[in-house]
């Protein structure tokens, strides 16, 4: 994997491995811990549990972690991008999309860039666009349809081996109860674990990472999860290049639908080398507006009654 591949693929593979290794890692190699951390919010004081206690809070976040998996794959959304940079963080690009779920992935259909609406007929033709992927994706016959499964299931396949890796890399301890809007969430503490050998630049960042998670004590959802670089990350042998020390992650999740809880907020913060020149990443991704629409065929049709009323742009 070249320099530019591998910090393109960074920060998606390194929220997610993150936040979804706490599914198999709490439980297991667990640690007694018994500082709560405050972040924003009371600290609610409480025994610590046991490591029974912890693995079947593990299974619970388990479960119910595969819930909303299946559930995002029905549910289109509003995301703002926006790119910021220099001391000042001052923006410096500013998109709103409309990410339509297509069975194997989504596709995002620009409907603002920065304050400035798209216009009627660039909207039409996205939409348009987007019927035809619907059309295709409808057809589980159509040989192109087949080809984009194919991608899907390798995409699936690697998320699920570097969940596993994840779940190796850490070791996860207990960080106490908080009370936060009303609700209370259970807090783990995830470090890496000093047994771990990482095999891919994907594994090699979780050796090089904590994490701190909240997870809602009544349903055993994820809420908010936090993560951080400890040490700087090489890439090729630090010749390519390299991810610095002190670089975060935070993801915060909401109750969108009764059970179903996905993304609210994710922001990165990356510096880093690549070859002979400094970089820095600092992106926040802010989704709303969740839409149940269905499997592709019902998409497809909710698509088609847009695309005859004339619909616009709605960000």
């Amino acid at each position: 994997m070249g320099c530019k591949e591998a910090l393109a693929t960074m920060k998606p593979w390194f929220i997610e491995a993150l936040f979804l290794a706490l599914s198999l890692a709490i439980g297991w190699g667990s640690s007694a811990g018994t500082s709560a951390q405050e972040s924003g919010s009371s600290a609610v004081q409480s025994g610590t549990p046991s490591d029974a206690e912890l693995h079947a809070l593990g299974e619970r976040v388990i479960a119910a972690q595969h819930q909303d998996d299946r559930a995002s794959d029905e549910y289109e959304r509003i995301e703002r991008h926006t790119m910021l940079a220099g001391s000042d963080r001052h923006t410096v690009d500013d998109k709103t999309y409309r990410v339509v779920p297509t069975g194997t992935g989504t596709l995002k259909l620009l409907v603002k860039d920065g304050a400035t609406q798209v216009n009627e007929e660039t909207y039409r033709k996205e939409l348009r666009d987007l019927e035809q992927v619907l059309v295709i994706a409808s057809n589980p016959n159509d040989p192109r349809e087949q080809a984009v499964v194919a991608k899907w299931q390798k995409r699936t396949k690697d998320r699920k081996e570097l969940v596993d890796a994840a779940s190796r890399a850490y070791r996860a301890s207990w960080g106490g109860h908080e009370s936060r809007d009303g609700r209370l969430l259970d807090v783990l503490l995830l470090e890496p674990s000093p047994s771990f050998q990482p095999h891919s630049v994907a594994e090699e960042v979780l050796a090089h990472a904590r994490a701190k998670v909240w997870i809602d004590d009544a349903s055993g959802h994820l809420v908010r999860g936090e993560a951080e670089i400890i040490s700087d990350v090489s890439i090729g042998a630090g010749i390519i290049g390299k991810l610095y020390r002190g670089g975060r992650v935070s993801l915060d999740n909401k109750e969108v639908a009764p059970g179903v809880w996905l993304a609210s907020r994710i922001q990165y913060d990356f510096a880093g080398r690549k070859f002979f020149f400094t970089f820095e990443s600092h992106e926040i991704t802010e989704t709303s507006r969740y839409r149940r629409v269905g499997l592709p065929a019902q998409t497809l049709a909710l698509v088609r009654n847009e695309l005859a009323r004339g619909a616009i742009a709605d960000p």
